[in-house]
């Protein structure tokens, strides 16, 4: 849920805060006070396109700052990115534009990319304007519309249909790619046949380059090496006939007469380093014992470093033709395997790849009739709940018809798939179409609704849809803008009833025009411009009293703020209201049962 939104330098927006209830909050001003804007910050705040155009003249930057209560969902999002909730449970976004056109995003106190702010959208926020009902018209949003209603009962059967279409999909590009480009394919398992041949002959060993390396340096300097190493060893134990130099008796006997002496001394304090000097006598003679290995396992065979040298030569062959070392050459061999297992070009490979794609095409079949199943018993619940939510939206001969129909395939196309007796392409959400259907009025023929919808129909449309959708709608805070456009008289009091409806179960934000729906609000936030100074006007948001919010309705209705007769009106207007929303919470609260859900949801519907 958003509690708070705070909007600073955004179009006519100079600072303000909105505090927002948890039920229905509707925002209402004059035509140019800003109320857009207010819309435009939500949107912001759920990831969308910022534009330098937004930002207020004069300004350097916009910041819309969003203070949600996170839920479940919203804080798996915080976590993956790192941020945090405050004290008191609340996460807080905002985001920056600056008048350059950069924006920038935090969450939780931390500098996010934009996309995560609209991956927070998806589960805290949905913000339904006009483009949304022109994006209503698609079918490809008709059908996600439906399986977000149906929920699991789509989703489910759903998934595993793409799983398997995912795995159908690549057995039949392989058996046509195999059939197709046979010759090539032979050619090209040829070429990998002789590299693994040669890489065979060579058998080459994991590293095997770089220890050659080292080996060759160390057989090529082995004098040098063997000069510095007697004379470290004799350095460390003294020196003796094999050692190329002779320094005396050597760090060994030097630490062994300082133990002695401090032994001899008699001093605690002393005898106390003996001790230390023990131990450093003990890692001398480890080191003086490595030299003296090293120096036996050291040889200068001219024969040892020309086998070298030639087994170098042999691998650099390889890394010259297949990767940069023996490591990279051994992994080309392995990748060289797994490519000739699908370069079986024979009748007998072909027609396994044709027996399994047969198979799996058999199970994408049984998967896909299931999701149509799903869809269409959803489909006659949604035209169910919408077409009853129309009759009290001053629709009341009007029906919803939710069609789902099969997407025919075109002949030879790669996703065809026979389905019982029907050829139909197998896309990724299934075989099929799904398109919502407006019977206007009693004896009126279906329309798709881009046909059979005015704007103002279409307004309310959508809005019976969405309270439909409530109880299968996970997010929980709505937003509509001027969802009652093209609407007036007794469909207006009714889209407010459906909306504080809709507040029962989500947080519901209106920007409205119409008195009779922000009647209805839990809190009203007024958008009004103000001039401070003799500077230009600009707009604030503030939250109405009783008395102001009278004034206000009254000033919608007919502008009869100042008149005693506009102000009796809207007093009656809030009074209905309120009736309206304890009519209907005692309503909800009631068991129900099969006759009275039928009396109270009004018009039967006919399917599709």
């Amino acid at each position: 849920m958003l509690a708070e939104m705070r909007i600073q330098g955004l179009g006519v927006i100079d600072d303000a805060t909105l505090e927002l209830d948890a039920g229905l909050t509707v925002l209402t001003g004059e035509t140019g006070a800003g109320k857009t804007m207010v819309v435009t910050g939500l949107t912001l705040l759920g990831g969308g396109r910022a534009e330098a155009s937004r930002v207020a003249d004069g300004a350097r930057r916009a910041v819309v700052e969003g203070r949600f209560t996170a839920d479940a969902a919203a804080m798996k999002v915080a976590d993956e990115v790192g941020a945090e909730a405050d004290d008191d449970g609340a996460l807080i976004a905002v985001r920056t534009v600056g008048a350059d056109g950069r924006s920038r995003a935090h969450l939780g106190g931390r500098a996010v990319p934009v996309g995560v702010l609209a991956r927070l959208a998806e589960s805290a926020l949905a913000v339904h304007g006009q483009n949304d009902q022109l994006r209503l018209l698609r079918p490809a949003e008709q059908r996600a519309l439906l399986d977000r209603f149906a929920s699991d009962a789509v989703g489910t059967p759903l998934q595993r249909y793409r799983s398997v279409r995912a795995e159908w999909q690549a057995v039949t590009a392989e058996l046509t790619e195999r059939r197709d480009g046979a010759r090539r394919l032979a050619q090209e398992a040829d070429l990998l046949r002789h590299g693994l041949v040669e890489i065979e002959a060579v058998d080459p060993q994991p590293g095997e380059d770089r220890a050659l390396t080292e080996e060759a340096r160390r057989l090529a300097a082995a004098d040098d090496l063997r000069e510095a190493a007697g004379a470290a060893r004799a350095a460390v134990a003294g020196g003796d006939a094999m050692d190329t130099v002779d320094i005396g008796g050597g760090a060994v006997t030097l630490v062994g007469e300082a133990r002695h002496r401090l032994a001899a001394s008699g001093d605690s304090a002393l005898a106390a380093l003996d001790t230390v000097l023990g131990d450093v006598l003990a890692q001398l003679d480890d080191v003086a014992g490595e030299l003296t290995a090293y120096l036996d396992r050291l040889d200068a065979d001219p024969e040892r470093l020309g086998h070298v040298l030639s087994r170098q030569a042999e691998l650099k062959a390889l890394t010259r033709k297949y990767a940069a070392d023996t490591d990279g050459v051994l992994a080309w061999a392995e990748q060289a395997r797994q490519r000739l297992e699908h370069l079986d070009t024979s009748d007998e490979a072909l027609a396994a790849l044709a027996g399994r794609r047969d198979a799996l095409a058999g199970e994408l079949a049984e998967h896909a009739a299931t999701v149509t199943v799903a869809r269409t018993a959803a489909a006659d619940r949604l035209a169910d709940g919408t077409t009853a939510e129309l009759g009290g939206l001053a629709m009341p001969d009007a029906r919803l018809l939710v069609a789902v129909t099969p997407r025919a395939a075109a002949p030879g196309a790669a996703d065809a798939l026979r389905v019982g007796d029907e050829l139909l392409a197998a896309g990724s959400d299934g075989v099929d179409e799904v398109e919502l259907r407006l019977v206007a009025h009693t004896g009126a023929t279906p329309q798709p609704l881009h046909k059979g919808a005015s704007g103002g129909e279409l307004s309310r449309v959508m809005l019976a849809l969405e309270v439909a959708l409530a109880g299968a709608d996970p997010v929980p805070t709505m937003v509509f803008d001027e969802v009652d456009a093209g609407v007036g008289g007794r469909a207006a009091v009714e889209i407010g009833r459906r909306l504080a409806r809709l507040a029962a179960r989500h947080q519901v934000v209106v920007v409205t025009h119409l008195a009779q729906v922000a009647a209805y609000a839990d809190r009203h936030l007024l958008v009004d411009k103000a001039r401070a100074d003799g500077g230009p006007a600009r707009s604030r948001v503030r939250t109405l009293d009783e008395n102001e919010r009278v004034g206000e309705l009254a000033r919608m209705l007919a502008g009869l703020d100042e008149t005693d007769t506009g102000r009796a009106h809207a007093e009656e207007l809030l009074a209905a209201a309120r009736a309206h929303r304890a009519a209907d919470r005692r309503s909800d609260e009631a068991p129900t049962t099969p006759s009275s859900r039928r009396s109270r949801r009004g018009s039967a519907h006919v399917p599709a």
